[in-house]
């Protein structure tokens, strides 16, 4: 089993392997197998069973001569190659006499690192998802290849294969092999090609990006950080600046490039008002979405019910867009924009970072989640992310961190952190910033208008804050003076830096104190 190819021939051998469908044949046949169900506009919808979301505790690397020095262990579970073998022949015999397809698939648009992705799965529906989240078909001069083995019905024997439950996602990075079972959530799927890229592309010096990324009228690339909640699909999603893509990308030499070739947004409470592009690409033919409940007469979504899960998704090719960049390429990053949705009312609406300090935003992927988003959240709680990703960060943060320096310091991009959360006090007392004002701060900041603006140095954490931003209230941009207790303000505000602090205290080779 040196090799994926060799995976895919024995496969072959024991299975029915269905290659070469369409969309709409993968859509067609899902329908006939009572996968799902067609929406008003010609959607698949489907259902993803227990698993709603990623199961990261139940995410494997095999730990073998490549891994061992490279990978952040700390963040990831081991299996040993002995282990991974074993449950690869498990599955393969599991799969003898079934029908399968298989999707041949690329991941990456840049020339400079490319990956051809073979994904074998149980049902037309994942082949469809996957299908319209990839690049669907292979460029040429791909570096390497990869085979996923997607099989929800098979489940892991605990004691058997070592793994925590019967839901497993293991990933040889030496063969470049993917075993999913026990979870139908696609999303697995496309994440593991994310961390496959995430722990190859480093090693080429290329540097791996969780973020959207779009392009303005004179060519600008922008990038857009951020965790679930902050805006960044809805930000970047703007039709006067096409977009790269909206999840995955790789910054090279040759500049921004998206690892997919499709979306995968989220749809609670999707309005055709606030995120007019993802609504219309719900209405297309063959989107999948996920999870959505649909009218039992009409069969059109109902966005706004959540009872099976806050976690819906639609997944759709890039091409249903209005705007997209030829390729899905674009220039070296004038701008990097780090979002968070920060609930303690604390971080100004917009604040321009050093290279250093971006560095050290960058390490602490900070948001906040609010009362309710999650069960046991009953006030504002604090939530790092290292690189804005870590479940899918193969190797230490610190590699990221440093490709992302090398990266600010040959581009010379300006780095801006925007606050899409409270202003006036913490969830409960103040309110939440409007998407306007948002917009507007973006716009800004990507327009290079606040460039020789009128800065102050913001006390707690050094970056620098506008004093001033045509269109919008002076008060506004100093969240202090917006609250109706300075001294209450103050006390939060050093809590916060206090945990930034105490979050970037946890990684090793500890850097100082961004505001210092």
């Amino acid at each position: 089993m040196a090799e994926t190819g060799v995976l895919l021939r024995r496969l072959k051998g024991i299975a029915t392997i269905r290659s070469g469908s369409n969309r709409a044949q993968l859509a067609t046949a899902a329908l006939m197998a009572g996968e799902g169900r067609l929406t008003a506009h010609g959607a698949l919808a489907v259902t993803t069973g227990a698993f709603t979301g990623r199961s990261p505790k139940d995410k494997y690397i095999v730990r073998d001569e490549l891994t061992a020095p490279n990978v952040w262990w700390d963040n990831t579970a081991a299996m040993s190659p002995t282990q991974f073998d074993l449950l690869l022949e498990d599955m393969l015999a599991h799969a003898a006499g079934r029908s399968f397809y298989h999707e041949e698939l690329s991941a990456g648009a840049d020339p400079a690192f490319r990956m051809a992705i073979d994904v074998v799965t149980e049902t037309a529906w994942h082949a469809l998802f996957i299908r319209n989240l990839l690049i669907r078909q292979r460029q040429g001069g791909e570096a390497m290849a990869a085979t996923i083995l997607h099989i929800p019905s098979f489940v892991a024997d605990t004691e058997r294969h070592g793994t925590r439950t019967g839901t497993v996602i293991a990933l040889d990075m030496t063969r470049n092999i993917v075993l999913i079972a026990g979870t139908a959530y696609a999303g697995e799927i496309k994440k593991s090609v994310f961390s496959l890229l995430n722990f190859h592309a480093p090693l080429k010096g290329i540097f791996p990006m969780h973020c959207s990324a779009n392009i303005g009228a004179a060519g600008d690339t922008a990038l857009f950080f951020g965790l679930s909640g902050t805006g960044k699909t809805t930000l970047s999603s703007d039709s006067a600046r096409p977009l790269i893509g909206d999840d995955e990308h790789l910054w090279s030499d040759n500049g921004v490039a998206n690892i997919e070739g499709g979306c995968y947004a989220k749809t609670a409470n999707l309005s055709a008002t606030a995120e007019p592009e993802i609504f219309a690409a719900t209405q297309r033919f063959a989107t999948v979405i996920e999870n959505v409940v649909l009218d039992d007469t009409t069969a059109e979504p109902d966005f706004a019910d959540l009872s099976l899960t806050e976690n819906t998704r639609a997944a759709y090719p890039l091409d249903v867009l209005s705007a997209t960049a030829p390729g899905s390429v674009g220039a070296v990053p004038s701008t990097v924009v780090f979002l968070t949705a920060d609930a303690f009312g604390v971080l100004p609406p917009i604040a321009r970072l050093t290279p250093e300090q971006a560095v050290y935003h960058f390490l602490s992927g900070y948001t906040a989640k609010v009362a309710g988003t999650e069960r046991g959240i009953t006030e504002p709680t604090a939530t790092f992310s290292a690189c804005f990703g870590a479940p899918f960060m193969s190797h230490h943060p610190r590699v990221y961190g440093d490709l992302f320096a090398d990266k600010l310091a040959e581009s010379g991009a300006s780095v801006w952190l925007i606050n899409t959360g409270w202003i006036g006090g913490a969830y409960g007392i103040g309110k939440r910033i409007d998407i306007a004002a948002t917009r507007r701060l973006v716009a800004a900041a990507l327009s290079g208008e606040l460039t020789n603006a009128p800065m102050r140095r913001d006390e707690n954490f050094g970056f620098e804050v506008p004093l001033d931003v045509p269109g919008l209230p002076r008060r506004l941009l100093d969240p202090r003076a917006s609250w109706s207790d300075a001294v209450a303000y103050d006390t939060a505000a050093a809590s916060l830096a206090r945990m930034f602090a105490h979050n970037i205290g946890k990684l090793e080779r500890p850097i100082a104190s961004a505001a210092e």
